[in-house]
């Protein structure tokens, strides 16, 4: 698995989970939630909280056409605002994450492209060595949804960067989509972020501390009894490659919305029951058994946390 991401709260859950429960080949990072100088520092921030050896590479600084959009009302203007993260003291093994996510596709056949942010990183990918779609066994991606988080048609990682959406969802690889549809159903409850806070060590105090900001801002921004934490996205994509019988899915043809008015970003999933409809293109998850993907974190988070 490579893990493209922009850390963000969520981002570092998706972290831990790949590290625990994936051959984690690499990390890449791309502006998103954050400038890219911070997504990039937080990931090497969670690499040395989890003392793993994966390389890290940081990667595009902007999308590819749209003027850049971060994510600072929700992550705060660090993208890991809540916590006293510990600086990293490990280096960046890298500052071309296109070229090495292309290179290591090459070089590994059947590898899981999992970015959890704005698809930039991956889109360049395809569109500079396109032959790595012969090579992956897919991309499964947080992202999109049946309605937005950012405008009530577009959720965040594909409004950030709708053409890169565009290039990757029309690419013909094997995709998965965790959308909002799924991701609100596993949020960052109160019971839950003490679950994580019971537990010992450095990365549990953390991340407890993480999800505490992280649910305030989600809190904060909603109607009142309408969500009970935090929606905890990015892991999901990763879980549905390590644990896919937590997931319910259905096959569906979606392609990205690019100049509309109104809806600019918002992945058209098209759920018709006609025989003309077109062929499906992607795996669209619907449901997610939350408890026990919650207990897959709550192990990941234990192994590391000392």
């Amino acid at each position: 698995m490579l893990l493209d991401c922009d850390p963000g709260h969520d981002d570092a859950v998706a972290i831990v989970a790949a590290a625990r429960h994936a051959d984690l080949l690499g990390i890449t990072t791309v502006a998103g939630n954050a400038p890219l100088e911070r997504t990039t520092y937080n990931a090497l921030v969670m690499r040395d909280l989890l003392e793993i050896d994966v390389p890290v590479h940081a990667g595009s600084n902007r999308p590819l056409i749209a003027e850049p959009k971060f994510g600072a009302f929700v992550h705060g203007e660090s993208g890991l605002d809540g916590a006293d993260l510990p600086p990293p003291t490990t280096p960046l093994d890298g500052t071309d994450a296109v070229r090495f996510i292309v290179d290591t596709c090459r070089d590994t056949a059947g590898v899981w492209l999992v970015p959890v942010g704005p698809l930039t990183n991956i889109a360049l990918a395809i569109r500079s060595a396109p032959d790595i779609l012969g090579r992956i066994a897919g991309i499964s991606l947080m992202g999109g949804g049946t309605f937005g988080n950012r405008t009530s048609t577009a959720e965040f990682n594909i409004w950030a960067d709708p053409e890169a959406a565009a290039i990757v969802f029309a690419s013909g690889a094997p995709l998965v989509m965790a959308g909002l549809d799924v991701t609100h159903q596993f949020q960052a409850t109160p019971s839950r972020i003490e679950r994580v806070r019971a537990l010992p060590g450095e990365l549990a105090a953390v991340l407890a501390d993480l999800f505490v900001f992280f649910a305030g801002t989600y809190l904060g921004r909603h109607d009142a009894g309408s969500i009970e934490g935090a929606a905890v996205h990015d892991p999901l994509a990763v879980l549905a490659i390590t644990h896919p019988g937590l997931f319910e899915r259905v096959p569906r043809h979606v392609v990205i919305e690019t100049a509309g008015e109104f809806t600019r970003g918002m992945t058209v999933i098209d759920r018709r029951t006609l025989i003309e409809r077109l062929d499906p293109n992607c795996h669209v998850l619907t449901r997610v058994d939350a408890d026990a993907a919650f207990e897959v974190v709550i192990d990941a988070i234990a192994h590391f946390s000392r």
